[in-house]
């Protein structure tokens, strides 16, 4: 009988691709896999070699959804059997931990980012506070847990002196990519909140009449960016495409010239944040005009694939947009991909899980 990792999320899945790799990780060490998500008005029909299960939810938002999917998740959990759990991020923990102690299963916790640092919460006092508590109550108590960078593991072992390991969010290495690329083409790929800097991108397009932008992905300020868009004269040059699974991500990415990663240091969740459209737009070779973030630094600083921003001003942010146009060529992603890619952390995902496989 293989042992069984119940791995539990509260997005709908179909657009999670950390959690698509660490479940086929998984699932190569013999482990038998059952993820659970929350089932959205936006979910589509999955195909996963392992068993997937959203949770019905009467809220999708807000302090209800969270308790409503941790309190369905707990009696859910309550009667299945499992050898593992597989808690991510903060907001699926508490029914994970309860579980974990009342049947004594192990628990290994994946930190996707710091979310009591989240810009959301910055001017929420009262919900910051109510997660951190929940966070201080439970993380110290945690013995088997991984994050995504350097800075996120040295805050916790500051914090709460617990180590933990990283594991990247990379790609899995893929041997061939488009070269089919449109030309004069931005593309920002990911959440859409408070502090992912599209306001500027989008004020910076009437400096570049010949460009568009794509922006995929879905939001609480996506209305906001529609209707800068329009304010600023420039909704014919950005092209709102939505959510997208993953697997239809991948075109738009390695068609477009330019990725853009224009997050802001607001709360240390961004200050340390190192996203996944970063590995993405590497692995698609598409070259990357980021902010000078302390984790994507470092990769910039280290690999020939794009530019830092200099300032936020859209009139600067356009000019350099056009000097990179101009040497699009110059960039080179083949160290990048052959170091950061899936294969080279799920090493030390086998060692968070390797203790369980052997017992």
């Amino acid at each position: 009988m293989r042992k069984k990792v119940i791995v539990s999320v509260t997005n709908d899945i179909s657009t999670d691709q950390r959690v698509f790799k660490v479940c086929n990780s998984l699932q190569a060490m013999g482990f038998e896999v059952e993820l659970i998500g929350a089932s959205r008005p936006w979910s589509v029909a999955l195909k996963r070699d392992y068993s997937c299960k959203r949770i019905k939810m009467r809220f999708n938002t807000g302090p209800l959804f969270y308790f409503e999917y941790n309190l369905r998740l707990f009696f859910l959990l309550l009667f299945k059997p499992a050898a593992v759990l597989l808690s991510n991020d903060l907001d699926t923990l508490l029914a994970n931990y309860l579980i974990s102690k009342l049947k004594n299963i192990p628990l290994v916790y994946d930190s996707h980012e710091l979310f009591p640092e989240a810009p959301e919460l910055l001017e929420r006092p009262f919900k910051k506070r109510l997660w951190e508590r929940l966070e201080s109550f439970m993380l110290p108590k945690i013995k088997h847990a991984y994050t995504v960078c350097e800075s996120i593991q040295s805050h916790y072992k500051t914090l709460y002196g617990i180590d933990m390991k990283v594991v990247r969010n990379v790609p899995n290495l893929c041997s061939q990519t488009s070269r089919d690329r449109d030309t004069k083409t931005l593309l920002y790929q990911g959440n859409i909140n408070p502090g992912r800097g599209l306001e500027v991108a989008i004020k910076g397009m009437s400096f570049l009449p010949d460009y568009r932008l794509k922006i995929i992905g879905n939001g609480i300020g996506l209305n906001k960016l529609k209707l800068l868009s329009e304010s600023e004269g420039v909704s014919n040059q950005v092209e709102f495409l939505g959510r997208l699974p993953f697997e239809d991500l991948k075109k738009h990415t390695e068609s477009a010239s330019i990725g853009i990663l224009f997050e802001e240091p607001l709360g240390l969740s961004f200050e340390y944040s190192l996203p996944n459209k970063l590995f993405d737009y590497i692995h698609a070779e598409t070259p990357v005009l980021a902010s000078p973030l302390i984790e994507v630094k470092k990769i910039m600083d280290k690999y020939k694939v794009g530019e830092l921003l200099v300032d936020r001003n859209p009139e600067h942010i356009a000019q350099q947009i056009q000097a990179m146009e101009s040497k699009l060529s110059a960039y080179e992603f083949g160290k990048a991909k052959a170091e950061l890619n899936w294969k080279n952390e799920e090493k030390v995902l086998k060692l968070v899980f390797a203790d369980f496989m052997q017992k």
